[in-house]
């Protein structure tokens, strides 16, 4: 009798001819790609000015909630992923689990479009609550006490559904599109993950260049509406290739036979002290267990065995996302208080005074600072893809997954030894007393005569390390998880990367602090008093001790690989 993944395992409608199903699986994944496109398009539109959005009139949080609202939401899309994953392989099968998270994804966004304009914030968040009259600082002293952040319940809730959304998306369309070229070959797989991280990047460029800046200079309400655009259409597209996606069923979870082998490895006592009490629901010996399909007791050991090997690897990875995410937190505040060019130098000769007035409201959005970044990930990418990566395999020099993630972790340090680098300088004229007042939305913040443009080396190093750290990353969980968990081993990787984020938000947390690097009472949102540069020093620090830890545990790796284990590579990479 045929195993039901089998029996229920769905191959493409339309691949009727000899030669259809090659092309209909590059179909599917152009399809999945154009999709995971939309969608990055939606999530950049939702944090890269959310910042902004919570910081401006419509709500007045203060810088330090509105930071702290975006690295809670970005955390929890990573955070979230293993749960995404798990649904996956126990109970909806990844293609069911992606068109759900789609449609609570376009319900989740139209939140912040709703909040955008005065009936739907009072619809949703009542009325803003009247300021209290009275000295703002009334000693010299004194620290000031933010207020309660206004519709923080309503926000919280729909940035967290959003977060929900995008980590299940994030952890099961990669391993789904990863399975229409799965019998092409690990060739066709490694060139999915180059061009599946081109397409997140692609999906940036068309939400930074036109979305962050309808945001920042002409409305919310029609920038946000534009992200709920983005997931209508990914949805639509997603339903409207059904037919030449290849699907699988869901194979059972193994979390719990997981942790039940973690729990008998780690803590014997507690095992043995457990099994006492239930020993029929711990014993997974192969004469006393019924006949059902799924994984055996062997295999469960042998996957367990292959979990304890990756983890140590994807673990210390963590480092580097907490260098990564600087670009979206510190490197913004970083950029706030750099000198912002408009957009439209003034011309007088050639315009009137009232147009000239309005050009000059139109600043650089902050946000394009991350452009700089993602056009490093499109224009290397297709170089790495066709001429980099074919050239040095024929002189038999390609670097493996793990020395190409090494690498990437360099780059990281490099671009965070380079942004301390940029804030002592910035400090100087700080120092110096030589600043420039800017405004940027409602708020105006004091910052260096130093133009934002020298940001640029720490994004474009920080691009570099994507190539090598995330995309040999995706390649590494998906290739060496065994296949009855490669949503969950997905799921873990985003995870930890979520786990990086909340670990430099606390480290922020934790230095500002009164006494520490980043605790600065008298600038009220500005950072002029305080030491970012230390703290970039200190990033620096951790991720070289942490990429010498990786280089160690990665050697371990690979000489494990070479052994008996490296044989049964090839048979888990063609499924």
């Amino acid at each position: 009798m045929p195993a039901p993944g089998a029996r229920e395992e769905r191959r493409p409608l339309l691949a009727r001819r000899p030669r259809a199903p090659r092309r209909w699986r590059r179909t599917a994944a152009a399809a999945v790609l154009l999709v995971e496109t939309l969608e990055r398009a939606a999530f950049f539109g939702v944090s890269a000015n959310l910042v902004l959005y919570l910081n401006s009139a419509s709500f007045q949080w203060d810088g330090e909630q509105a930071s702290r609202a975006a690295l809670v939401f970005l955390g929890a899309s990573y955070l979230l992923a293993p749960v995404g994953g798990w649904l996956a392989d126990a109970y909806l099968g990844r293609y069911r689990a992606v068109a759900l998270s789609l449609l609570l994804y376009l319900v989740a966004s139209s939140l912040l479009p709703a909040t955008a304009f005065r009936d739907g914030r009072r619809s949703f968040c009542g009325e803003v609550p009247a300021s209290p009259l009275g000295p703002a600082c009334p000693s010299t002293g004194c620290t000031r006490v933010s207020p309660t952040p206004y519709c923080a319940p309503t926000l919280y809730s729909g940035l967290l559904l959003l977060a929900l959304a995008a980590s299940s998306v994030r952890s099961n369309l990669t391993s789904f599109g990863a399975d229409q070229v799965m019998d092409l070959g690990r060739h066709a797989s490694r060139r999915f993950f180059n061009w599946l991280y081109w397409s997140i990047n692609v999906g940036a460029v068309l939400s930074l260049l036109v979305v962050a800046f309808i945001q920042q200079n002409i409305d919310f309400l029609l920038g946000y509406s534009i992200t709920v655009g983005c997931m209508g259409l990914a949805f639509f597209i997603f339903l409207f290739a059904t037919p030449i996606f290849v699907t699988k069923p869901p194979t059972g979870s193994q979390v719990s036979s997981m942790l039940k082998l973690a729990l008998q490895n780690c803590c014997p006592r507690l095992w043995h002290r457990h099994s006492a009490r239930d020993p029929q629901g711990t014993q997974p010996l192969p004469d006393q267990r019924s006949p059902q399909p799924g994984p055996s007791p062997q295999e469960d050991m042998a996957n367990f065995q292959v979990l304890v090997k990756i983890l140590p690897v994807m673990v210390t990875l963590v480092p580097y996302w907490m260098v990564y995410f600087q670009m979206q937190s510190t490197y913004v505040l970083q950029g706030l208080h750099l000198h912002i060019p408009n957009i439209f130098p003034d011309s007088p000769a050639n315009s009137s005074m009232a147009l000239r007035a309005q050009r000059s409201s139109y600043k650089i959005p902050e946000a394009w600072l991350l452009l700089a970044n993602v056009v490093v990930v499109l224009i290397l990418v297709p170089v790495k893809d066709h001429l980099l990566d074919p050239l040095l395999q024929r002189c038999k020099l390609l670097p493996s997954v793990l020395q190409k993630m090494a690498l990437g972790m360099f780059f990281g340090f490099a671009s965070v030894l380079v942004a301390g680098g940029l804030e002592m300088e910035r400090l100087q004229y700080i120092h110096r007393n030589q600043t420039v007042s800017q405004q940027i939305g409602k708020d105006v913040y004091y910052a260096a005569p130093l133009s934002i443009w020298w940001q640029i080396p720490q994004y474009l190093l920080i691009g570099i390390s994507e190539i090598f750290a995330s995309i040999s990353g995706l390649e590494f969980a998906y290739s060496e998880a065994p296949r009855s968990m490669q949503g969950a081993i997905m799921g873990i990787f985003f995870c930890l990367s979520g786990v990086g984020s909340l670990l430099g938000s606390s480290l922020v947390a934790l230095l500002s602090l009164p006494g520490g690097w980043l605790y600065c009472p008298k600038d009220f949102g500005n950072i002029n008093n305080c030491r970012m540069d230390l703290y970039f020093f200190l990033l620096a620090c951790i991720q070289a001790a942490t990429a010498l830890l990786f280089i160690w545990i990665a050697g371990r790796y690979e000489t494990v690989a070479q052994g008996p284990t490296s044989q049964s590579c090839p048979s888990r990479d063609r499924g």
